[in-house]
């Protein structure tokens, strides 16, 4: 596989998983940033699914890792981000 090949598919299973995720979590980033949710996302899914040895391989595999390490992703941002600011009259 070309590489080329190889990052645009990493570009469409992010996108993709970003978006699920973001849909789930109830957060909207745009499509540059599911994109990197999405791509953060596998990393972690990725990571957990080998620690716990659970998995597969193919597209469908890869997305389901993807989504559920995106979701941990946006869960772990949202823990930590300060809540807005608002003013009371």
């Amino acid at each position: 596989m070309s590489v080329i090949l190889a990052v645009l598919l990493w570009i469409v299973i992010g996108a993709i998983a970003g978006w699920i995720a973001s849909s789930l979590m109830g957060v909207h980033e745009g499509f540059w940033g599911n994109v990197l949710i999405g791509i953060v996302g596998a990393i972690i899914g990725g990571v957990i699914f080998s620690l716990l040895k659970i998995g597969g391989s193919g597209f469908w595999w890869n997305l389901l890792a993807a989504v559920v390490g995106a979701v941990i992703l946006l869960a772990i941002v949202r823990a930590f981000r300060r809540p807005a600011a608002t003013t009371s009259m």
